[in-house]
């Protein structure tokens, strides 16, 4: 026979388009449209139905950006229609090809009952299964005109990002709003060749089954007739029963689908859009378990539950039945779908606590699992974290994304910096918004990385970010590849289901060590610094918060504010959010964000006075309030006491250079502002290479590929501009008599004055830069050369730290040219090291040199980046960022230089000293947090971790009446089986959560 299978395919790819599809509605009529478009912000939908409505036509323009439309549609049910399905066709203009990205809707009944949402391949409302004719329908339509922000051509700079900035031009213009009569025997149809024509697309070319396929397909479309679409459907279908009948191969892949959309809490729009998005699409998912049997949708994210109850109870209600009914799931056990990279240990903490709290609370349930698909990248310390949070299993996908190395695992153990492993599955399909396309389906039976030893992936299915959730297409697609030969096998199942099977059948599952390092989007940790620099201290004030009012309560003299922290951290879990924390919203969610900070710091710090006041009493006596530290009394005030050592300023005449000393170290500043030489007097080792000098400011072009705030792509680092020219430069005795240097420069349109003191008894040298950064796709670095022949550097990251080669001997290792931190990166050789802290950044890069000289290792933190989408002003305005260099430094110095940085000691006029509640002794063991329990008993708990990578032993001594000490998981449940003691015994970067009952 002659090879016809391209004629095939493009006849019946003519038909479902231009014939079938459109016959789905076989009669129409014209809907009556009113409407009233908002002045400003969103309103109440009981006040929506309320209003004045005015007539508006069809094809006429809506909606200015950001804007709020509430339209009502009319009609009646024609007499002749009795019996048969209705339903309402409204297109609001849409686009389909921006599904989640531009204006949506959510339809109201006029009793206030939410129906489903409207987007752009959802644009059906149900009116009746079996209509009566003659019956009024009357239907209030909230729409929101969302601008289209990434566009046809992506990553343009933009004003509609900010509503202070866009224009009020109208964006879209109706296009069909009708009832029509419903014809379930050609949606079938249309469903039956669309899985069949995508099926047959993934078989070899002489596959006996795709020939049976084929031909199944042109029989089908000899029995339709063109003309009489919906009276020639069934035996169009029956033509093609044989071959959807046809059995898997005992062998095929099985995929679990779980119905998913996965909202970012805020993007492309702010905070009060995301609210709405999440609204329309669980009343959507909702009425779609309502109409299927198997079907089941699952959202994570605590926040958005709660946005629900609280901005549309009648949306809620009908969420918790479904919770109870076990087809709407609760996911992953977070606030947010959080970043994993940037956030302290205790904001991941907090993350499961009040995650997992929620849904116990609200729903009975606790999640399982960590469901992150979509975070940059994913810290080395999450598996212990997930496992003392009680989690058995992780989720994610975004290391497809990887821009050189395929990563060689989907499912595997994932093992962290303490050695915990956690189970943990990619979906070979590389989406979390799979519609169950023959191409998706087929790629994850291919791309199964475990093929020789497992059978199962897990497939999330559905249009996310306000694209509306799975569609009734994909329930149908679902139904056809349960069980079809030349296709994997896919079923509704809970990723619960999922994980207890994929464990069950790989019993030696591979392992990956390490972080989960994203080959993309390393921009991340440097965009938009001021929402990073306030979410830091914010993290910083709620810990000082719980410490001295923790202290307070258990002594009588205040209550503990249980709400308070409660609002606080709830406020800062949401900004931690991945795409608030990495700087890649829009100029309004990044505008607000700076505002909500801003005011979660000055109350935190207003609460911790108040506790500290109580705390001091009535007196002169200035006490020094020394929060979380290492290797040193802290948890406690005491008397502020002198200068512990020697300072000194001076200026050599003949090589023109500032030298400041202490007892500990000796630095020397050129003209230019650079550090020439820091020489430990300890040990005499000079740390700065010859003629490599240190606080070297660089700036290069940053213009990468495409995700503008998101991407670094290596070549920025082909060219560079050294900022060394001075405009001013003084030096002398700076504040409390410290030896300091100020000098100005100036750049382009940008300036930075730097202070540089050091104090003394103190290994580090400060350097305050305060920059006004009006720059436009550029990335700024201070450069820090170190005479230290390091094999890694170590990066603080949540209770611990993580190695890195300084080689690029691998793809793997030249990949991460731009790497994470948190308040240290240090570097070391055997004997010497020295560290870099800051208060406020996360992102660095490591270079290796090797000269007759020896061996440099250079350390450039990253402190501002100016990309221009799709916030087009990111990050211009003033700076302070303050880094140091810590001149002999070891794990333990380190850590203590970054934790002193960023939880700085407190003074308070008071009657005497204050003991701590509780002490913890031991080489490297550091307290991370003393709080009340969140059950509100009263009980202290106590978190501490290894910070050093060593084994040690230690102990806490507990200085109130108490009723003994046990542990307890990271999100305060009891253990099955607690360590009861005072003694501490712990692993490399062990994290330990205690619980002290008050007697």
């Amino acid at each position: 026979m002659h090879d016809e299978t391209s004629l095939t395919v493009g006849r019946v790819t003519r038909v479902l388009d231009e014939r079938v599809r459109p016959a789905i509605y076989s009669a129409r009529v014209p809907l009556t449209v009113e409407a009233h478009t908002l002045p400003s912000e969103p309103i109440a939908p009981a006040e929506g139905l309320a209003l004045p409505f005015a007539p508006h036509e069809v094809g006429s323009a809506w909606g200015p950006a950001w804007g709020t439309t509430w339209f009502k549609v009319s009609g009646t049910v024609p007499a002749d229609w009795a019996g048969k399905r209705v339903e309402a066709h409204l297109d609001l203009g849409f686009d389909v090809n921006m599904t989640g990205f531009q204006q949506e809707a959510l339809v109201y009944r006029p009793d206030l009952t939410p129906v489903k949402s409207l987007n752009p391949r959802n644009q059906w409302v149900p009116i009746a299964s079996e209509a009566h004719g003659d019956e009024q329908i009357t239907l209030f339509l909230e729409a929101a005109s969302n601008p289209v922000l990434l566009d046809y051509h992506p990553f343009l700079p933009t004003r509609d990002g900010d509503v202070l900035t866009t224009s009020t031009r109208p964006l879209y213009h109706l296009r069909t709003m009708d009832l029509a009569v419903f014809e379930p025997e050609v949606f079938e149809l249309a469903l039956d060749l669309e899985v069949l024509l995508d099926l047959q697309a993934q078989l070899p070319a002489t596959e006996p089954r795709r020939m049976r396929i084929l031909q199944a397909l042109d029989d089908a479309l000899d029995a339709l007739d063109l003309q009489r679409i919906s009276e020639t459907a069934t035996e169009a279908r029956a033509r093609l029963a044989d071959v959807l009948a046809r059995p898997a191969h005992a062998s095929a892949h099985h995929i679990s689908a779980i119905g998913h959309a996965h909202i970012d809490s805020a993007w492309l729009w702010p905070v009060r859009e995301t609210i709405r998005k999440v609204a329309r699409t669980t009343s959507t998912m909702a009425h779609l378990i309502d109409e299927t049997d198997e079907f089941v949708y699952g959202m994570s994210s605590a926040q958005q539950y709660k946005w629900i109850k609280e901005h549309r109870p009648e949306v809620y209600e009908r969420v918790r039945a479904a919770v109870a009914a076990g087809r709407f799931l609760p996911l992953g056990g977070m606030w947010v779908e959080s970043d994993t990279v940037m956030p302290s240990g205790e904001s991941l903490a907090r993350q499961f606590l009040y995650g997992q709290r929620f849904f116990q609370s609200e729903f009975g349930v606790r999640s399982k699992g960590v469901w992150l698909p979509d975070s940059f990248g994913y810290s080395p310390a999450l598996p212990q974290l997930m496992r003392r949070a009680g989690f058995e299993w992780f989720f994610t996908q975004k290391i497809s994304w990887n821009q050189r190395n395929v990563f060689p695992h989907h499912t595997f153990l994932w093992e962290g910096i303490d050695g915990s492993r956690m189970f943990t599955h990619f979906p070979p399909m590389d989406t979390y918004n799979s519609e169950l396309s023959g191409e998706e389906v087929a790629k994850a039976s291919r791309q199964f990385k475990e093929n020789r030893v497992a059978t199962r992936s897990l497939a999330p299915v559905g249009w996310g970010d306000g694209g509306g959730g799975t569609t009734r297409e994909m329930v149908g697609k679902q139904q056809r590849l349960a069980n079809l030969e030349g296709s994997a096998t896919v079923r509704w199942e809970s990723p619960d289901v999922f994980f207890e099977q994929a464990r069950a059948e790989l019993a030696n599952p591979a392992v990956w060590v390490g972080e989960l390092y994203l080959e993309l989007h390393r921009g991340t940790l440097t965009s938009q610094h001021q929402t990073k620099a306030l979410h830091r201290r914010a993290e910083h004030a709620l810990l000082d918060v719980e410490l001295w009012a923790s202290t307070a309560a258990v002594r009588g003299l205040a209550d503990y504010p249980y709400d308070a922290l409660d609002r606080l951290w709830e406020t800062v879990l949401l900004h931690e959010f991945h795409d608030i924390l990495p700087g890649t919203s829009i100029a309004w969610v990044h505008r607000e964000a700076v505002a909500v900070l801003t005011d979660v710091v000055a109350e935190a710090t207003a609460l911790a006075d108040a506790a500290r006041t109580a705390l001091a009493g009535t007196g002169d006596v200035t006490l020094v309030f020394t929060p979380y530290r290492v290797g040193a009394e802290a948890l406690a005030a005491a008397p502020a006491t002198g200068p512990a050592g020697r300072v000194a300023i001076g200026y050599g005449e003949e090589d023109e250079v500032v030298e400041l000393s202490n007892d500990l170290v000796r630095v020397l500043i050129s003209r230019e502002g650079l550090i020439v030489s820091a020489v430990d007097l300890v040990t005499g080792r000079e740390t700065i290479p010859s003629g490599q000098p240190a606080n070297l400011l660089q700036l290069h072009q940053d213009f990468p590929n495409k995700w503008d705030a998101w991407d670094i792509d290596r070549y920025y680092r082909n060219t560079a501009t050294e900022l060394r020219d001075v405009v001013t430069f003084t030096w002398g005795l700076g504040d409390h008599g410290h030896p300091t240097v100020r000098l100005h420069r100036r750049f382009s349109e940008s300036s930075i004055t730097q202070v540089i003191t050091l104090a003394p008894g103190s290994r580090t040298l400060l350097i305050r830069n305060e920059i006004d950064w009006r720059e436009t796709e550029k990335l700024l670095k201070q450069s820090f050369p170190l005479a230290i022949q390091a094999q890694t550097t170590d990066a603080e990251t949540q209770y611990g730290y993580q190695s890195r080669v300084t080689h690029v001997n691998t793809s793997w290792e030249a990949a991460k040219f731009e790497t994470s931190m948190h308040r240290f990166v240090l570097v070391q050789e055997r004997g010497f090291g020295a560290a870099v802290v800051n208060d406020s950044l996360y992102g660095y890069d490591t270079t290796r040199d090797s000269d007759e000289s020896g061996v440099t290792t250079t350390v450039r933190l990253s402190l501002l980046r100016a990309p221009r989408f799709p916030d087009p002003d990111t990050d211009h305005g003033l700076h302070v960022i303050t880094t140091g260099l810590v001149i002999g430094a070891d794990a333990e110095s380190a850590t203590a230089a970054g934790i002193e940085l960023n939880a700085p000691a407190t003074t308070v006029s008071g009657a005497g000293p204050v003991e701590p509640l509780v002490t913890v002794t031991g080489r490297g063991i550091v307290v991370s947090s003393v709080k009340l329990a969140a059950d509100r008993s009263g009980d202290v708990i106590v978190r501490v971790y290894e910070a050093l990578g060593e084994r040690t032993t230690g102990e806490i001594r507990v200085s109130f009446a108490h009723a003994g000490v046990r542990e307890i998981s990271l999100i305060e449940d009891e253990l099955v089986n607690p360590r009861t003691s005072s003694s501490l015994s712990l692993a490399p970067f062990e994290v330990r959560t205690l619980r002290i009952p008050r007697a």
